[in-house]
């Protein structure tokens, strides 16, 4: 599948999970990959728990993260597309040294210009330039 097709199956989870807030990742998860299973091999869904079960063990800290370098917006405020996308890049950005910034920030940015508003590349790349330039390292 490669790794932009399984970034985007992880956006996809973090995406659903936060409809369900009140519901329990463990159960989004299974129901998710269960629906996926014909699409995703051992090594994608190995990468998808990955970066989603991060995610969700910091998941204050990115959202904390998020909120300082987002001027004039608080996560409750964005969007949910917005969020599942920055979620997962702070996350590669932060806790991810198999990743390179520039990589993240990229993926970020195209996941955006594919599934959020057309101002939302823009705002996005923002956020994870400041992100990355703090030297916001785990």
């Amino acid at each position: 599948m490669g790794r932009r097709n399984a970034r985007k199956l992880a956006f996809y989870l973090l995406f659903q999970y936060d409809f369900v807030r009140d519901g329990n990742y463990d159960e989004v998860r299974d129901t998710f990959l269960t629906l996926a299973d014909d699409e995703i091999t051992e090594n994608d869904r190995e990468y998808i728990l990955s970066k989603t079960g991060g995610v969700m063990d910091h998941l204050e800290e990115i959202d904390r993260t998020i909120g300082d370098y987002a001027r004039g917006w608080t996560v409750e405020r964005m969007s949910k597309v917005d969020k599942a996308i920055l979620r997962l890049a702070v996350y590669e950005i932060k806790f991810s040294p198999d990743v390179p910034d520039g990589v993240a920030i990229n993926e970020a940015v195209e996941l955006a210009k594919v599934y959020s508003s057309d101002e939302a590349p823009a705002f996005i790349n923002g956020i994870l330039g400041k992100v990355a330039g703090s030297g916001a390292d785990a």
